[in-house]
């Protein structure tokens, strides 16, 4: 997306001119079959890229087993990355082989700002979902109490007012008019400080965060999952087994333990006994209270098993979606800052394109991590492909 200088330097005029050099031995049905070939396969991944995240919002907006704050951010992810391989990634394969810019520069002008718009949303995105799931291991039971939809709502918003923020100067800079011709649709790169602004803010910035919001997310998992009891023959009091209940931020407060003769409720305020069809009298009796603690304490410890293996899992999912992120935008943002602030450095324009379309691939593995890697997702869409509506 960023312009390339090097063209008017005479120290690389050799450089740029070895490549054309070389594509002008190819005969025309070479270029013709790797035009076509590239074609193909940029859209394979955009139609995947497509499918994938209309799948991801179908299953939420049909599940209301999903209508909650934390896959409303997904859901919004998955909307801006529907959008970059509607409204982006298509005008990105024609200029990508055909090299040259014929659409004009009003269109040249809106692709680039949702371009800038919808990548730079996609990557705050991943910011806000990692920011939700900090508070949420960190400060379960207080942020338990402020994480609703309203919340989301304004966190979404905060995240396309600054990705709007960063996509809008170059409109104000534009070389060409309107209805000038233009060969190339390009950020102009001589603007450094908008290029640190827009790097910086849409890239470096966020990863940054992101790493800092993974690793205390990590430390907090792990330390949670090592104070798991692992032994079920351990046996618990009444208090120590509400007051173990009533510290898990993992799972849900309330656990529960039952048999023949009555059941017992474990919430924030203590335990309760109810008498079941066997008489009233039981409940009190040493041998039924010898019992139901017995019981109540694998239900608590198999809870605390189930919630740690949960974490463990959603911390590594986390951390793969922090992995794909970096090794996707990368090269393009070390690209893009390169050129800006070094003007005798130059990248060939294959290459280029290369980091661009691995930044969008990034687009097409949010979604499929999700779907892969959550259990609740996953069934939602394998009841989706069958045509079974979720409730």
């Amino acid at each position: 997306m960023d312009q390339d200088n090097s063209s008017a330097d005479p120290l690389f005029s050799n450089i740029t001119e070895a490549p054309e050099l070389m594509e002008e031995h190819w005969d025309e049905s070479t270029r013709l079959a790797i035009q076509v070939s590239v074609s193909a396969v940029l859209a394979v991944v955009t139609l995947a890229t497509v499918l994938s995240n209309a799948f991801v919002i179908a299953t939420i907006f049909l599940t209301r087993k999903l209508h909650t704050p934390a896959n409303f951010l997904i859901g919004s992810l998955a909307v801006t990355d529907l959008l970059v391989s509607i409204l982006v990634m298509p005008v990105s394969i024609v200029y990508t082989v055909s090299k040259t810019w014929s659409l004009g520069q009003i269109v040249c002008d809106i692709w680039l700002s949702s371009d800038i718009t919808f990548c730079t949303a996609s990557i705050l995105h991943l910011c806000v979902i990692a920011l939700d799931r900090y508070w949420a291991i960190t400060d379960a039971l207080e942020y338990s109490k402020r994480r609703t939809m309203r919340r989301a709502g304004l966190m979404i918003t905060v995240v396309w007012v600054i990705s709007i923020s960063i996509s809008m100067p170059p409109l104000f800079w534009r070389q060409a008019k309107a209805n000038e011709e233009v060969m190339e649709c390009l950020v102009n790169t001589d603007q450094i400080f908008y290029t640190l602004y827009s790097t910086f803010g849409a890239f470096y910035v966020p990863t940054v965060l992101l790493v800092i919001l993974y690793g205390r997310i990590y430390v907090a998992a792990r330390s949670r999952i090592f104070k798991t009891p692992v032994s079920s023959g351990k046996r618990f009091t009444t208090a120590q087994l509400i007051k173990t209940s009533a510290g898990s931020s993992l799972c849900s407060i309330n656990s529960s333990a039952s048999n023949q003769e009555g059941h017992v409720h474990l919430g924030e305020g203590g335990a309760t006994v109810n008498g079941g069809g066997g008489g009233g009298g039981s409940a009190g009796s040493p041998l039924f209270t010898s019992s139901v603690k017995v019981k109540l304490a694998d239900s608590v410890l198999e809870r605390k098993r189930l919630c740690a293996a949960r974490e463990k899992k959603a911390t590594k999912t986390l951390g793969i979606i922090l992995g794909a992120f970096i090794v996707c935008w990368l090269p393009f943002f070390v690209c893009t800052l390169v050129m800006a602030v070094c003007k005798d450095c130059w990248f060939h324009t294959v290459l280029f394109d290369v980091f661009t379309w691995l930044g969008y691939l990034n687009s097409l593995i949010n979604p499929v991590i999700y779907t892969v890697f959550n259990d609740e997702f996953k069934l939602a869409f394998h009841k989706l492909i069958k045509l079974k509506r979720c409730y």
